[in-house]
């Protein structure tokens, strides 16, 4: 049987609420030998079973992978995997041919905390932010290739920079079944490359799939410019939307590279299109009154709680470049993908912004993650993608 982790006396609130997280502030006691990665069983002061999951050094002690006293083998990861693919298969959003790009599992959203598999075409991406699942990768790739049944071939094991650096496991990346070259996927019938070797996350941002399909219906007879574009995805869906002009920044030449492919693939020779490699706040002092549609999708700004008030301070500055340099009449979608940055906070630095610049916004759409991202009712840390679609006269 796993060992156990005591807690102190009144600490099981939260678990008694079904918050994934259990805090190293709250154990009393660890039983000789539990190392990080271990399947551990949590139990009350009073020696009651609460919860079971992955022990890790850290703040974040425990991820409950069960409330219930069971064992973590294959029928485990078999169901957790079989439930997220029914989730998905139910709202159509796997296994549709103009659309083979989705996440499938999405950590606390699933039920898996720790664990995020993306899949573009039947290769899955797999990504592990926790020891525990490091520890499970194979077992997971085993019941994830008998729950797909047929419809992954590969599975690549991505996991190098998300792992703590002090476990000291020196991961690298690679297949761990099969194999391919074949890098490119479907979204909403646009391909794109998907760069998982080198890429970001899982090498595409599969969260911004329904916030790109609502700016392609605002881009017709627009000049659109897409600020931090990585892969280029709101410049192709603007360029099928039938945007006028389409300018992509970023100052990664491999993301301009990528974007310039991306864009090539969908409309060869289009020359609507063209790709800058450039600082954000640079390229936005210099470009007054171009554009009437901006894409301001910038990296998190606020990886932790400490860096918040930063990280506030730059998606003011950032969105205040933007509004002041859209013209009149036009659309900014705006977004956070800081996991510390609230609702509030995000909206309350974009009301900076329009203050600061004293042109009348209205807001259109209040964006978030897509269904392929499900927030656990218990974790609300869970929502971490927040936009804005802003009107600005």
């Amino acid at each position: 049987m796993y060992k156990s982790v005591i807690l102190k006396k009144g600490k099981e609130e939260s678990l008694l609420r079904f918050h994934p997280w259990l805090f190293s502030g709250a154990i009393q006691h660890i039983d000789d030998g539990v190392k990080e990665g271990d399947v551990v069983r949590v139990l009350t002061a009073t020696g009651d079973f609460i919860a079971v999951g992955h022990y890790q050094i850290g703040s974040i002690a425990v991820r409950v992978l069960s409330f219930r006293d069971i064992v973590i083998d294959g029928n485990f990861w078999r169901s957790r995997l079989q439930s997220a693919l029914d989730m998905r298969m139910a709202l159509g959003i796997a296994c549709n041919p103009l659309n083979n790009t989705y996440r499938l599992v999405h950590g606390e959203g699933d039920n898996l905390p720790g664990l995020v598999i993306d899949c573009y075409g039947d290769t899955a991406v797999m990504q592990a932010h926790s020891v525990g699942m490091h520890m499970s990768r194979q077992k997971v790739c085993e019941a994830l290739v008998e729950v797909m049944e047929g419809r992954i071939t590969s599975v690549y094991y991505k996991s190098e920079t998300t792992l703590p650096y002090k476990a000291g496991l020196n991961e690298e990346n690679g297949f761990i079944f099969g194999g391919t070259t074949v890098d490119v996927a479907v979204e909403n019938g646009l391909k794109f490359h998907v760069d998982w070797l080198k890429g970001q996350k899982t090498g595409f941002f599969v969260d911004q799939r329904e916030n790109r399909s609502l700016l392609e219906r605002y881009a017709k007879g627009r000049s659109v410019l897409n600020m931090f574009c990585y892969t280029g995805g709101f410049s192709v869906y603007a360029m099928r939307g039938g945007a006028r002009i389409v300018h992509s920044v970023d100052s990664s030449a491999k993301a301009i590279e990528l974007t310039n492919s991306n864009v090539e693939m969908n409309f060869p020779g289009d020359r609507r299109h063209e790709a800058f490699c450039e600082d954000a706040f640079k390229f936005l002092d210099a470009s007054d009154d171009k554009y009437d549609l901006i894409i301001l999708d910038p990296p998190a700004f606020a990886k932790h709680r400490a860096a918040l008030h930063n990280a506030l301070k730059g998606y003011t500055r950032l969105n205040v470049k933007g509004l002041q340099r859209i013209r009149k009449g036009g659309i900014l979608f705006t977004f956070s993908c800081s996991q510390v940055v609230t609702k509030d906070n995000f909206r309350n630095a974009i009301f900076t912004a329009a203050a600061q610049t004293g042109r009348k916004v209205r807001i259109l759409h209040q964006l978030h993650q897509p269904a392929d991202h499900p927030i656990n009712i218990y974790h609300p840390e869970g929502e971490y993608l927040k936009g804005l679609v802003l009107y600005v006269e």
